[in-house]
């Protein structure tokens, strides 16, 4: 049998001669190949939530601006008037006041929440608490409670006759605190929204934790650190991403305040039509039927939450928080 040497002058006739590193470079072409289809083959998971993003998100935002350039009038119909609603909206002095209660309610309810959420999140994963799991899913189980139940819920027992907090205060002997006053009724939100999501927040700041490398903890425990320099040292600045996450989700959940004023007002002379900027584009949009300007309220609003969210980023990446 005849012997064919890789690279020498044995080869057959009408075949090159095969080349050193030759067959290792067919091998990385066909990886290649490989990694190709396989990224295509991602894509095709990655697909459902691009459609379902484009069209619930991207598409109405669109529509929402083209819906803002134009004025329906009851006599010439819908024309075209291009950034009159932008104009009107940004010098309506009814958004800018909705639009100052809601960053008070928001620079009140998201560090309050943040803390209260860190501090559960801490001491389920230091085991202090037997049943852990069994807590963390009574703590979870606010957050599945629909936003209009839990306001219902909150409102009922808040309710100034016949009301659990009250009859509580009168068997005290304490005055009829009258939680839906001028002077109550913003805490009461605040209130409401931190037993919505204060849950979700220490279940992801709990998973943020449970991700910290042992190693570390032991090494700094080796070393002589105490529990609490273990927690402000080390564990709160790795999960330091997770907790810039939590800020800003909260943050634009917080500036799109809707569903506890706009349930509460019958019980709330205070709020007014203009309470926040979400509740004053739904008033403007479907009980003035101001289609166009409420859209234009719409888009400042997201323009604003944008602004806010990338300010609060940036900030963060120049401290070195964020990579």
């Amino acid at each position: 049998m005849t012997q064919i040497a890789i690279g020498g002058t044995d080869a057959p006739r009408g075949r090159p001669p095969l080349q050193p590193g030759a067959l290792g470079g067919t091998t990385s072409i066909l990886r290649r190949g490989f990694g190709r289809r396989r990224d295509r083959r991602g894509l095709w998971f990655v697909l459902p939530f691009v459609l379902v993003f484009f069209m619930f998100l991207v598409v109405p935002l669109i529509y929402a601006v083209y819906t803002s350039l134009f004025t329906s009038r009851m006599i010439g119909g819908t024309v075209f008037s291009g950034f009159a609603n932008y104009t009107q909206a940004l010098t309506a002095g009814a958004f800018w006041t909705g639009m100052a209660r809601t960053l008070l309610f928001a620079a009140i309810q998201v560090p309050v929440m943040i803390i209260i959420a860190a501090f559960f999140a801490t001491m389920f994963d230091i085991g202090v608490a037997r049943f852990g799991g069994i807590f963390r899913t009574i703590f979870f189980i606010p957050f599945a409670v629909p936003g209009v139940v839990a306001t219902s819920m909150w409102a009922s027992m808040l309710q100034t006759r016949v009301g659990v907090f009250v009859r509580i205060f009168a068997d005290l002997g304490l005055p009829n605190p009258n939680f839906f006053g001028p002077s109550h009724l913003l805490g009461v939100i605040v209130v409401i929204a931190i037993w919505e999501w204060t849950g979700y927040t220490t279940i992801i700041l709990y998973t943020a934790l449970k991700s910290v490398p042992k190693e570390v903890v032991e090494s700094a425990i080796v070393d002589g650190a105490t529990f609490r320099k273990v927690v402000t040292r080390i564990k709160i600045p790795i999960i330091r991403p997770a907790i810039i996450l939590v800020i800003i989700i909260n943050l634009i959940g917080a500036l799109q305040l809707f569903t506890e004023p706009y349930l509460l007002a019958p019980l709330a002379p205070n709020i007014s039509a203009n309470y926040t900027p979400t509740l004053y584009m739904y008033n403007e949009a479907f009980s003035a039927q101001f289609y166009n300007f409420a859209a234009a309220i719409s888009v400042v609003l997201a323009f604003v939450i944008i602004v806010i969210s990338g300010a609060f980023l940036l900030s963060q990446r120049r401290k070195g928080s964020l990579v």
